[in-house]
């Protein structure tokens, strides 16, 4: 008996495209795709992948934008019965090389700048067939021409084989391969069904790069349920109430620092938002003030924050916002992530390796759980093996509630030793928002003179360091006392709209020396 399977991700895409062919499965700015046309264009594209000289491949990159080429190319990918492998374009070229060579990637689709990437790494001496529909060809690359018999149907798949690899930042300074298999995201989709009142008459947003793992919830999320997909352009974020009426969204999921942009250009006016019916946040700590602000805009959306990082297949927790007992449930202004999904248990973790009852590094074992990175160096230090089971080791501190749910912490490596002091970072950024003036803050950390000094980034109104030094003091142990405050207009932000705290740990690191405030 056979144990090939219908792939989780394309059978989604097969009922929607059952349920609403009359709908659009995206738009792309101006242009609408209906369910049908990007079914025809995907067989089509993976039947040439099918057809490449060197046979099909078994990894496809996805080099492109949140462009037309980008979701027809993850769906020719899984057609074609391949891995799919998202890059972004705008990564350093030798970021870019070590993700195609780690992932083993056979061919690549490719939009216009993805092509002129690929352009640059053939002059450094890695040339990829490439599939680019419209392209000019210059003879620079290998390329798959779209002709000949599109595929019948999508391939047949095993749960155990690599539906995507995704990529995570590495200790090591190289990007972290992570296979998710096919199995692991039946699982996680099955449970979003149970979750989700999705319909056909929704409309989702798409915030997040298609490298970034929650843009697949989005994509599969919207397509299983025949609903249409919305890439949100940057200059949407001048007039967010303008685009939701545009698109008529109901759905939508970004990182938090998202609201802090809504409220910035002030789109989160009471009603402003009154068809949403879902607020997703994931990908970093969600404030309940920010989540008051934002229910405020879309009073009738229901707010869910959920966790998990890439190795757990995109969320393995969930908290949804009651007014009424979610305050409470609160810690340092940060709302609780919630519970396991189904068929998970979780350990947590001392420092010295002992278990916690209570409070601890995450440890999590499951369904969604991968298998190990594609480099098995990697995986070194990421799990724990216990009581005959193998855990992933996320690197985040909760604790339990009272109500059994859980509430994130920090990064475990975000509590730093500061002259004795034992800190939690997030206490001191949940100190400095409090403080009148001050919209947003960010503590980070640097050497100086042999010892580690705290630096915070505000937003809000530009203040005397003393001042909220004072406030502060107010608060905070003196130990627990900033050396630095630098005022910014507004966070730096990654490709994913997070707030990019690297970039803002290396600023501190390159400050002259400390001040210390009077």
């Amino acid at each position: 008996m056979s144990d090939l399977v219908d792939s989780a991700l394309t059978a989604r895409f097969l009922r929607g495209l059952a349920a609403a062919p009359a709908n659009t499965a995206v738009r792309v700015g101006a242009r609408s795709v209906r369910y049908p046309e990007l079914h025809e264009l995907a067989l089509s594209w993976a039947g040439a992948l099918h057809a490449a000289p060197d046979g099909p491949p078994r990894a496809v990159g996805v080099l492109t934008d949140r462009s037309l080429e980008g979701y027809a190319g993850v769906l020719a990918a899984l057609y074609a019965g391949a891995a799919v492998v998202p890059l972004h374009s705008g990564f350093p070229l030798e970021r870019t090389r070590r993700m195609l060579k780690t992932a083993r990637v056979d061919a690549v689709v490719a939009d216009g700048p993805g092509l002129a990437t690929l352009r640059e790494l053939a002059q450094a001496g890695l040339r990829l067939p490439v599939l680019a529909p419209g392209a000019d060809d210059d003879g620079t690359l290998p390329r798959i021409p779209v002709t000949g018999r599109p595929l019948d149907a999508p391939a047949r798949v095993r749960d155990t084989d690599t539906a995507y690899v995704l990529f995570t930042s590495g200790s090591t300074g190289r990007p972290k391969g992570v296979p998710l298999t096919h199995g692991m995201t039946r699982h996680y989709f099955t449970l979003a069904d149970r979750s989700y009142d999705f319909t056909a008459e929704d409309a989702f947003s798409q915030t997040f790069d298609l490298n970034f793992d929650c843009a697949m919830f989005d994509m599969f999320c919207a397509w299983g349920a025949g609903a249409s997909l919305h890439p949100v352009p940057a200059q949407a974020y001048r007039d967010l109430p303008g685009f939701f009426a545009e698109r008529a969204l109901t759905v939508w999921f970004s990182a938090p620092s998202a609201i802090t942009l809504a409220r910035r250009t002030g789109a989160l006016a009471p009603d402003a938002m009154p068809a949403l019916r879902w607020s997703l946040f994931a990908g970093e700590a969600l404030r309940a003030a920010d989540v008051v602000a934002w229910q405020a805009a879309a009073p009738g959306s229901t707010v869910a924050n959920i966790y998990g990082p890439t190795e757990l297949t995109l969320t393995v927790t969930g908290h949804r916002w009651s007014p009424e007992t979610s305050p409470d449930l609160c810690v340092n202004g940060l709302v609780p992530i919630g519970s396991l999904h189904e068929g998970h248990d979780h350990l947590l973790l001392t420092p010295d390796g002992q278990l916690s009852g209570h409070e601890g590094e995450l440890c999590v074992t499951g369904p969604q759980m991968t298998p190990g990175y594609l480099d098995s160096e990697d995986n070194e230090g990421r799990f724990l093996h216990h009581d005959g089971r193998t855990w992933y080791r996320t690197g985040d501190r909760v604790r339990t509630l009272d109500n059994g749910e859980l509430i994130y912490l920090g990064r475990w490596d975000s509590q730093v030793q500061v002259n004795g002091w034992r800190v939690e970072l997030a206490e001191i950024e949940y100190a400095l928002a409090a403080c009148p003036g001050v919209r947003d803050a960010v503590a980070v950390t640097r050497a100086a003179n042999g010892t580690v000094e705290i630096v915070v980034f505000y937003t809000g109104e530009s203040m005397p360091a003393p001042r909220l030094a004072k406030q502060l003091a107010e608060l905070l142990p003196k130990g627990m006392l900033p050396r630095r405050y630098t005022h910014l207009t507004e966070f730096p932000l990654n490709s994913n709209r997070k707030i990019d705290r690297r970039r803002l740990a290396e600023e501190a690191a390159g400050e002259a020396g400390p001040t210390r405030p009077n």
